[in-house]
């Protein structure tokens, strides 16, 4: 079990982008665990089945897809909706980092972060809401504390996720009144994917801890339990929240810890 609470995500149906590694397969399994119906969506088909592992067709759903492609986007909730019936939950976690010099961003990695991480999510919400509305569902959004300050190298990569914190809190005022809720979990560093490499050098590892108050970095699990709240019952009154799972980084001044 990725959670020590249980919720109850029976006969619930959940959207989960970026399912095939790292976060959201994390999420992915946490849901399933939890009795929930999902749908993971992601470039490469076999990592999907990977997440799913022996789940049967009745409660889970690979739907290889480019989602920053507006007509892919509008394909994978209509296949979700049409397989499952309904949709209650919309997980947006896939995303790409990028670090250097602003300078030398080019503008195809510009491109190519903005379509992954803003556009994808614009699309799929276009097309997620309507049915969120019939089902009285919610939106989780994976940001990240890179989107609520700066970061020296990534101004790209934190401009993307300031927008889409941002869009989250705007969509919750407009569809408040609508019945769905949108809310955002914001890790910090976090070993997956791209970083996880860096879990193996001690040195290049001790600036990020030195910034932790728990004193390690996140794994995908410590993320997981969080959207799961955030996506049940027990957050019925939340919404236009962004909530920091980021083992108290942004309770820091940004000095170094000298004891």
């Amino acid at each position: 079990m990725l959670t020590h609470n249980r919720y109850d995500f029976a006969g619930k149906v959940v959207l989960v982008t970026g399912g095939g590694s790292g976060i959201g397969q994390a999420i992915a399994r946490a849901f399933l665990d939890n009795g929930a119906k999902v749908a993971v969506v992601g470039r490469r088909p076999e990592k999907l089945a990977e997440t799913l592992g022996d789940a049967d067709r009745s409660t889970a759903l690979a739907l290889p897809a480019d989602v920053a492609d507006p007509a892919a986007a509008r394909r994978v909730v209509a296949d979700v909706v049409a397989h499952f019936g309904r949709l209650d939950v919309f997980v947006n976690n896939a995303a790409r980092y990028l670090s250097g010099p602003f300078a030398e961003m080019t503008d195809e990695q510009w491109d190519d972060l903005r379509r992954t991480n803003v556009d994808a999510f614009v699309h799929l919400a276009r097309a997620a809401l309507p049915e969120l509305e019939r089902t009285g569902g919610n939106v989780v959004a994976v940001g990240s504390v890179s989107g609520m300050r700066g970061d020296w190298g990534q101004s790209g990569y934190n401009a993307t996720k300031a927008l889409v914190m941002n869009f989250v809190q705007s969509l919750a005022l407009d569809y408040g009144g609508r019945g769905v809720r949108l809310n955002t979990v914001a890790p910090s560093f976090t070993r997956s994917g791209a970083a996880e490499g860096m879990g193996d050098d001690p040195e290049r590892l001790a600036p990020f801890v030195n910034r932790i108050a728990l004193g390690r970095p996140a794994v995908p699990a410590d993320i997981a339990p969080a959207v799961l709240f955030l996506a049940s019952a027990d957050a019925a009154y939340v919404t236009g929240a962004t909530l920091a799972v980021d083992g108290g980084t942004t309770a820091s001044t940004g000095q170094p810890h000298l004891g």
